[in-house]
């Protein structure tokens, strides 16, 4: 078992509906809230938005960590790591693969 972590594939600037998946709004009867993100916080007090409030911005592009994934095969001829399942990045992307650390073995 080992632990892959990388750079994720960057997907540029994302709006809500595509970063956290919140639902549209209604598209008929003269609404113009269809991608909006809705109210975003409360009036006059406290008069700003809290920190950490999820709203559009870049998505991917950051470190990403998968645990226990299961080497399937070392091939020291051609030095190639075969590894059961998805890493991340690009393909041709660096990744950096270390031992799984399991809880409760040693």
């Amino acid at each position: 078992m080992v632990d892959v972590s990388g750079i994720s594939i960057g997907k540029g600037f994302a709006g809500l509906q595509r970063r956290y998946n919140f639902s549209r709004g209604p598209m008929a009867h003269g609404s113009k809230n269809h991608r909006a993100p809705g109210s975003i916080g409360a009036g006059t007090t406290p008069g700003r938005i809290y920190p950490g409030k999820k709203m559009a911005g870049r998505m991917g592009g950051k470190a990403v960590k998968i645990r226990k994934l299961a080497v399937v095969r070392v091939d020291n001829e051609r030095n190639l790591l075969l590894i059961k399942g998805a890493v991340p990045g690009k393909p041709g992307a660096l990744l950096d693969i270390t031992p799984a650390t399991i809880v409760g073995q040693q």
